[in-house]
């Protein structure tokens, strides 16, 4: 099951456990709830519908916070000594998906083994 959320203008496709980079989000309890724009299941069921979209819940726990790479703006004019210099580093907030919670649904799981389990089972 996967979901698409809104996070800082920016649109994200997240599943249980993911962990990703949102623009910063000020947080006291260290968790967040996103809306989802759309919900699909395991059985590649798609959920769009807004009264249905209304009720879902994708849960996340705030991991910390981190700056991104430096960006240097350099400003020059030719031939007049103009020269500004400047730099920004964007603010991240680092969040792991815990759950997508879809009202009515049933709420069986479904059993993820690791990549490294799986190869050795088959050989």
């Amino acid at each position: 099951m996967y979901a698409i959320i809104r996070a800082g203008g920016k649109q994200a496709k997240v599943k249980s456990g993911d962990v990703l980079e949102i623009e910063r989000v000020k947080t006291d309890d260290g968790e967040l709830v996103f809306e989802p724009l759309l919900v699909v299941d395991d059985d590649g069921n798609a959920l769009s519908d807004k009264t249905a979209l209304g009720k879902a819940k994708v849960k996340a726990k705030v991991l910390g916070e981190t700056a991104g790479d430096k960006i240097d703006i350099f400003k020059y004019k030719n031939k007049s000594g103009y020269r500004r210099r400047q730099g920004h580093r964007q603010k991240y907030t680092r969040i792991e998906i815990t759950g997508i919670e879809i009202p009515g649904a049933s709420k069986k799981k479904a059993a993820v083994k690791p990549a490294k389990a799986a190869a050795s089972e088959e050989e």
